[in-house]
């Protein structure tokens, strides 16, 4: 995303996230706990705007997304969402289902790792969103279900046909999207679905710790790593290994990867400069 803004000034308040900033770190907690952090529109827009403002601001090394309460995300909101879903035209549906896979891309191609800290249930878009982060941090009481077809509508909702099978493989993919089981914690980290499975009530620590340590590590490299691993996706090999190519080259004029010589030289720990 550009770095480039226009007049608006930063956004102090988000009304329907809890936003927090330390040392690198955003932390972006879903707070409707007495909901399951059932999502709204206000809450989709929110997370787009929230995800262009810190990947312009460029002081965010690593996010964690969480939830407050019971759960991770319940999914959108049955009275505030589906709800008034039925009652709007075909436009104004469009308009809608583009904003929510505006959200992925955002999470997708914001220029730090994202992590989701996941415990209770992950259900519908809940269960996209944490599908779109870069590593999944959950504990035993974690549970994913992709819902959209027992209300009716495609399983492929906000890019999870994409993801899906690129994370579990297309097999898995089609049994949690077609028919949407829901898979817990002890599957989820057997199919690669959960990145590191915690003890129980330790995910969002475990998150900030691996927060802490991308954090402190080169934000170029892990921007660039992220950025490949998106855009190789549907590249044949020749494109992905020239594309790597003159990533590499970039990179190899950045400060960084002087410094690390520098420092393994010196013997002594590098510090990283982002840049």
């Amino acid at each position: 995303m550009s770095p480039f803004t226009g007049s608006a000034a930063r956004t102090s308040h988000w009304r329907h996230l809890r936003v927090e900033r330390a040392d690198g770190i955003a932390t972006v907690t879903l707070a409707r706990p007495d909901r399951l952090n059932a999502l709204t529109f206000g809450a989709y827009a929110d997370l787009r705007d929230l995800l262009a403002e810190l990947s312009r601001e460029r002081a965010v090394r690593a996010l964690v997304l969480a939830g407050e309460g019971r759960g991770f995300c319940s999914g959108g909101d049955v009275d505030e969402i589906i709800g008034a879903t039925l009652s709007m035209d075909a436009s104004e549906l469009m308009d809608f289902n583009r904003m929510t896979g505006q959200v992925v891309r955002a999470l997708r191609e914001c220029p730090f790792p994202v992590i989701a800290a996941v415990h209770g249930v992950a259900a519908g878009a809940g269960a996209v969103l944490a599908l779109a982060a870069d590593f999944r941090v959950a504990d035993p009481t974690a549970w994913f279900v992709f819902l959209f077809t027992r209300v009716g509508l495609s399983g492929g909702d906000m890019g999870a046909a994409y993801l899906l099978p690129r994370i579990v493989g297309l097999g898995h993919a089609t049994r949690l999207l077609m028919l949407g089981e829901p898979v817990r914690a002890p599957e989820a980290e057997r199919i690669g679905l959960i990145s590191q499975l915690t003890d129980e009530g330790r995910a969002d620590e475990a998150a900030q710790a691996l927060a802490r340590r991308l954090a402190d590590g080169p934000a170029l490299a892990h921007a660039q790593t992220k950025a490949l691993l998106t855009a190789e996706l549907d590249m044949p090999l020749s494109a992905a290994v020239e594309l790597d190519a003159s990533t590499q080259a970039l990179l190899m004029r950045g400060e960084d990867y002087a410094e690390f010589h520098a420092a393994f030289t010196g013997k002594r720990p590098p510090k990283w400069r982002g840049r």
